[in-house]
């Protein structure tokens, strides 16, 4: 398959989004005034998988191990610029207003940096003349062929694994051990913006200062262990059945978080 695109400034993208974000990003994000949501997601890790399971090399990556009850677990955090409506930093002439410093994400877009998640462009915002044959090649047979786009995409998955036992100590910090079981939706946490900001930046002094193997070593960092939250029934009796901790969504936690299931509520 081949693929041309370019952008025609019409701001699909730039609306009604969780845009995913480094620590760093984060970090700038909130130092604008804007609100950053957290996401989790765990996956059971009873055992390290085959050298050659690229996908489960992929999370791992990407992940950090935890304990769910007596299950390990591996546990991936995404960090997200939450807005509702316009991007804040878009103006109205769908200009970006930092745009020479806007997420990774951005500039990556329309591209995907999931490598296990295929371009389709009927699944993107785009109005169809960003893809009239003749334009800038982005996709040849297939394959990713705009260099710059490509080497963002590894310098975005070098800061998502880098960046993983950061936001171990953050959840740590804020007290946070709920996550969806993977593939199933997400748990939603939505800290105030000052106590994400001061532990987003306590995180990041101590991996600065200390190495990032030294963040796990910190007392704040021996986060409790971590709940799978689901809207089914059958998952959580599962889970629970192989010694995790998990709980429907009306839970006993008194709401502190939002689910974003993939599925209907079932019992």
């Amino acid at each position: 398959m081949d693929i041309d695109f370019e952008c025609t400034m019409c701001g699909n993208c730039c609306h009604d989004l969780r845009l995913p974000l480094t620590v760093a990003e984060a970090l700038a994000w909130l130092g604008r005034g804007n609100e950053v949501q957290i996401l989790c997601e765990a996956l059971p890790w009873p055992e390290e998988p085959a050298a050659d399971n690229l996908q489960a090399a992929h999370k791992r990556r990407r992940s950090f191990a935890a304990m769910s009850g007596s299950l390990p677990t591996r546990i991936v955090v995404i960090l997200t610029g939450a807005f509702v409506g316009p991007c804040p930093n878009l103006q109205a002439d769908m200009r970006c207003r930092i745009y020479e410093e806007r997420p990774a994400v951005c500039r990556i877009y329309p591209a995907e940096i999931n490598p296990f998640i295929e371009l389709m462009p009927a699944s993107k915002g785009c109005p169809p003349e960003a893809w009239t044959p003749g334009l800038a090649p982005l996709v040849r047979a297939g394959q990713l062929v705009d260099a710059t786009t490509v080497d963002l995409i590894e310098r975005s998955r070098a800061a998502d694994a880098a960046d993983a036992p950061v936001k171990q100590m953050v959840c740590a910090l804020l007290g946070i051990d709920a996550a969806a079981l993977a593939n199933e939706g997400f748990v939603v946490h939505s800290p105030s913006r000052g106590a994400l900001l001061a532990a987003l930046q306590q995180a990041s002094d101590a991996a600065s200062g200390s190495g990032v193997a030294a963040v796990a070593e910190l007392p704040s960092a021996a986060a409790p262990g971590w709940r799978f939250v689901s809207n089914r029934r059958a998952t959580v009796d599962t889970l629970v059945s192989v010694g995790a901790l998990g709980e429907g969504v009306e839970g006993g936690s008194e709401s502190t978080f939002e689910y974003l299931g993939f599925f209907p509520t079932a019992a």
